[in-house]
């Protein structure tokens, strides 16, 4: 054994990492919620089912409270089965959520199986009660601890201690990566990078070279190993990585040289030992984009109708402040095709022949043309903008055809103008009401930043995204002024 090896044993003995033991305390707190949506659904539905009289079976009859305490069990090890309290899992991205669903879903499917195999004489009632009302319950429960543990992620608590390898440009990316989402819960404390032993990059400590990663990560216990797909281990470096890191309860994680693409179009096949990432191309057509269609405009509808006493009475009051209550300007929509935006005005009547007073007063990123104060907004106009109300109006567009709920944003012609070749990937699908450029920052956003997060939503589009994206639209709106809306 080297000097090298023999000093990473004795750390490894000496300072066994944390394996993620800091999660311990909120996984318990996390099942007890599930434990008590459980609970709660199955007493729901033995109430609503049979009433509150004592359930006391006849002969010959099922007991089911008996049957509602198993079913209780079984409900609890089937999210241990299906993975619902993997600490990798939690914080960020739909997997948690799905893993909570699919551990209902087979729960059903198979106590659906077993009573027609043996002839089983369920209530029907109880079953269609306790499925759909404990699913919900444990999914609201997530999403309430998540709320919890995101905002400790962003103030720098309950988070994974990472150590980075690989080459400076591509542990930077990584760094540029995991700091634009704290609330995946990794914490880079610093990187091995190429053969160099002190520096920084991307504002994090170089701690030495590649070659020294395990004798780091066991000095800084670290949670996660995470190697750039460029590092200069090599393959079979790779391997000894990994090896180097058995018994040690630290993660090894590979990030592959492919970004922003989305985990539906990716499919891993292994070939002799060698994993092989299938990309597959984005779709912008067909039965998917067939059923976002019928799904924006049914949507449109429904909140034309809920939303017409607020709409009425916005009209009333940008009426009563001067001028026409509507506002329509040309958009650039999908594949170039012109249309004009209906929003509700928000500013003076000769607010574009004021513009080029404004130009060099310009606070907006790239193309795009924004004032936090501007003089041309109305009082009216300022309360409107700060919830978002004056963008109502456009779910007539949207019913129109012409815009989707959620897309990328409607973009002027003379910004289209401006667009490079990788930019006009945006107009390959219809822009939206909202999108992940208003619920991740909005005007605070930078130029680059904001054509990443269109691009990705334009490649990667599924309806879940669509009703994540719409969910945190709802919470942005209801918290003016934290998303750069002016």
């Amino acid at each position: 054994m080297s000097t090298t090896d023999r000093a990473v044993e004795e750390r490894r003995s000496a300072h066994p990492a944390r394996a993620r033991r800091y999660l311990r305390p909120y996984l318990r707190a996390v099942r007890v919620l599930d434990l008590a949506a459980v609970s709660t659904a199955i007493a729901l539905a033995l109430l609503l089912r049979f009433g509150p009289a004592p359930l006391e079976p006849g002969p010959g009859e099922v007991n089911y409270s008996l049957i509602g305490v198993a079913l209780g069990l079984a409900w609890m090890i089937s999210l241990h089965v299906q993975n619902a309290y993997d600490g990798r899992l939690v914080g960020h991205g739909v997997q948690e959520y799905r893993q909570t669903f699919h551990a209902s879903l087979w729960l059903f499917a198979g106590l659906a199986i077993l009573a027609y195999s043996f002839q089983l004489d369920f209530a029907r009632g109880f079953v269609m009660l306790a499925f759909p009302l404990g699913t919900l319950l444990l999914l609201f429960g997530r999403w309430t601890a998540r709320r919890w543990l995101v905002q400790q992620r962003k103030e720098g608590h309950l988070s994974d201690r990472v150590l980075l390898v690989g080459d400076r440009e591509h542990v930077a990316s990584l760094v540029t990566a995991l700091k634009r989402t704290p609330d995946a819960g990794y914490k880079v404390l610093g990187a091995c990078v190429d053969h160099a032993r002190s520096g920084k990059v991307a504002g994090v400590p170089v701690l030495g070279p590649e070659t020294e990663a395990v004798a780091k990560a066991m000095e800084l216990k670290v949670d996660v190993v995470a190697v750039s797909s460029s590092t200069g281990l090599g393959q079979l470096g790779l391997r000894r990585l990994g090896w180097a890191l058995e018994g040690t309860e630290i993660d090894l994680v590979v990030a592959p040289g492919i970004m922003d693409v989305a985990g539906p179009r990716v499919l891993t096949r292994p070939v002799q030992g060698l994993p092989l990432i299938h990309v597959e191309a984005p779709t912008f057509a067909g039965p998917q984009r067939v059923l976002k269609s019928i799904l924006d405009r049914t949507g449109a509808l429904l909140l034309l109708v809920v939303l017409s006493p607020v709409l009425l009475a916005t009209a009333f009051a940008v009426r009563m402040d001067g001028g026409p209550a509507l506002f329509r300007q040309e958009r650039v929509g999908r594949d170039g095709q012109s249309f004009k935006m209906i929003k509700f005005r928000s500013m003076v009547t000769d607010a574009e022949d004021r513009l080029p007073e404004l130009l060099d007063a310009n606070e907006g990123a790239g193309p795009l043309f924004k004032l936090q104060t501007d003089p041309r907004v109305t009082k009216v106009g300022s309360i409107i903008r700060r919830y978002s109300i004056d963008e109502l109006p456009q779910l007539l567009n949207v019913l129109r055809g012409e815009m989707s709920l959620v897309g990328p944003r409607p973009p002027l012609p003379r910004e289209v103008a401006e667009y490079e070749t990788d930019t006009q990937r945006r107009l390959l699908v219809q822009p939206g009401m909202t999108g992940l450029w208003q619920v991740s920052g909005r005007s605070n956003l930078s130029w680059e930043e904001s054509v990443r997060l269109d691009l990705y939503y334009v490649e990667n589009w599924t309806p879940v995204l669509d009703l994540m994206i719409m969910w945190r639209t709802f919470q942005v709106v209801m918290r003016p002024g934290t998303a750069g809306a002016y």
